[in-house]
């Protein structure tokens, strides 16, 4: 079961990639909570994803790398790099360690998301 999780977690950023929002908004619980560490607490799917659909709208790739999945039943936890590429030529990475819950049917009903961009070329 927690490979059939880790495998979701994957299609799910695979989605986003494409981008296929409607593939990875089924992925979903209709209750799902989104929460990052940006100070606004928790936001529904749907201010999720039109937060998504301006952000990787402006972009004109993202790849998600997958450093480390680690598993238990109903959670994943993952730590991976966003590498995006503006439409204005610069490029970037989101370092980001990102908490996956999911219900019985497999749904996902919690994303935390811990993460700090950083454009290429600039340590911090």
């Amino acid at each position: 079961m927690s490979q059939d999780l880790k495998n979701k977690v994957i299609t799910y950023l695979r989605s986003l990639e494409k981008p296929d929002f409607e593939a990875a908004r089924g992925l979903c619980a209709a209750t799902a909570t989104v929460w990052h560490n940006d100070g606004k607490g928790d936001e529904t799917l749907e201010e999720y994803f039109e937060g998504l659909k301006r952000q990787i709208g402006s972009y004109e790739s993202i790849r998600y790398d997958i450093i480390r999945q680690l598993s238990q039943p109903g959670e994943v936890l993952q730590q991976h790099v966003v590498h995006v590429s503006p439409r204005d030529g610069r490029r970037g990475e989101v370092h980001a360690a990102v908490y996956f819950g999911f219900d019985d049917a497999g749904l996902i009903t919690r994303i935390e998301a811990y993460a700090n961009y950083i454009p290429v070329g600039q340590e911090s």
